[in-house]
């Protein structure tokens, strides 16, 4: 049976490695949001990033607007070239959170184990 560990989560989705046999499966990120789940490496959640700034700056017109973030939805590109996901900028704020926290530890962690061990 699988089991998984998880690494970051918000109000929004998560991300987890999957374990088989207690063994932990890091070469990949399993993110899931939007009832939607991703299967990344750490160099396409990197990626990701950039496509989700990019898409921040490209739909960022709400400073001015009475709606504030909950206006129609636009397109966010994503790692996978042949999927692109409709979402709300407040739903794109939990999802560059998701995605930036999923990051953060996983450096932590290679920083805790790895170079910050005496």
């Amino acid at each position: 049976m699988k089991g998984i560990e998880q690494i970051y989560y918000n109000d929004f989705g998560m991300s987890f490695y999957w374990k088989e046999r207690n063994v932990v499966k890091s070469e990949k990120i399993q993110l899931v949001f939007k009832e939607t789940g991703f299967y990344f490496t750490v160099p396409e959640l990197k990626h990701f990033v950039t496509l989700i700034e990019e898409s921040a700056r490209r739909n960022g017109c709400c400073e001015n607007c009475e709606m504030k973030h909950r206006c129609a939805k636009f397109l966010l590109k994503t790692p996978v070239s042949q999927i692109d996901l409709a979402v709300s900028m407040k739903e794109l704020d939990s999802i560059k959170d998701l995605v930036e926290g999923t990051l953060f530890k996983i450096k932590l962690e290679e920083y805790i184990y790895g170079v910050g061990m005496n």
